[in-house]
């Protein structure tokens, strides 16, 4: 009897514990939300170090994926260096936030464009996705290389000038380094009107350094009996890696000899044909 009651009591226990433990079960997954997206949030991109000039611009492709349960708004930043700028673009048209759906994903360009004045190096860029208590980061990395840039110009901008013809004419032009990279060898050449001739004082420089210029010495020579009018003659600086191009307006005028010759010759044409007409006339 004692023997029966022992297993009825170790039976009831068993049952009690599988129910309690069924019923843990079903609590369990009841309390679990239904349709709740796989993973977590982030902010990611297969290449993150990208190298460029500082006329190119640097263009990640990020992806931005929502693992909450809801859809969210995030608004996209990103501090980059002084001058710079940074644009987002989603299927081609410049945002600033994005809405992306529960469980998706959403392809993000980011598009820097580097300060003309910045130095060659690795610059760090920090990218943030922020939404109503969710901030995701994207650590960008942008190496820029030296640039190749120069600029012929006047001191005073000014790119024209008067001549008289059968004269030469000093015309002061600036060089200039607009790049960040030194400039080596820069050479000097015109193209003129026919017969024309220009020479340089330099005709060659050495070395420009970033940021800095250099003035030379232009001198046209412009040949006598030359038509009075404007011409254009074209100067150009030239380097290996560079090169520019300044198109000057020459007024050429006639010297005032020849101005007095040609009254002269006027005058004596008139007394010409007036004594014709007196010796003439009387016939």
């Amino acid at each position: 009897m004692s023997l029966f009651y022992s297993i009825f009591k170790n039976y009831n226990t068993y049952s009690i514990c599988g129910f309690l433990f069924a019923a843990t079960l079903q609590a369990s997954s009841q309390a679990q939300p239904s349709g709740k997206p796989a993973g977590s949030s982030s902010f990611q991109t297969n290449l993150f170090n990208l190298e460029a000039s500082a006329n190119e611009p640097f263009r990640y492709s990020a992806t931005l994926k929502n693992g909450a349960a809801q859809p969210k708004f995030y608004a996209l930043d990103a501090k980059a260096p002084d001058g710079w700028q940074v644009s987002f673009r989603t299927l081609g048209s410049p945002v600033t936030s994005v809405q992306v759906q529960a469980g998706a994903s959403q392809e993000i360009s980011v598009e820097l464009s580097a300060s003309p004045y910045s130095k060659p190096g690795k610059y760090a860029i920090p990218v943030t996705a922020v939404s109503p208590g969710d901030t995701l980061r994207l650590n960008l990395e942008a190496v820029l290389k030296g640039a190749y840039k120069i600029e012929l110009t006047t001191p005073s901008g000014r790119l024209s000038e008067n001549v008289t013809e059968g004269s030469v004419e000093e015309i002061v032009c600036t060089i200039r380094n607009t790049g960040t990279m030194p400039l080596t060898n820069v050479e000097l050449s015109a193209q003129t009107p026919a017969k024309w001739q220009v020479t340089f004082e330099p005709a060659k420089v050495e070395r420009i350094d970033p940021s800095g210029s250099i003035d030379v010495t232009a001198k046209v020579h412009v040949p006598d009996k030359t038509i009075a009018g404007d011409y254009v003659s074209t100067f150009t600086a030239k380097t290996q890696n560079a090169n520019a191009d300044a198109a000057f307006r020459i007024t050429v005028k006639t010297s005032l000899l020849s101005g007095w010759l040609g009254v002269l010759v006027i005058l004596l044409s008139i007394g010409l044909i007036f004594r014709l007409i007196k010796k003439y006339g009387r016939r």
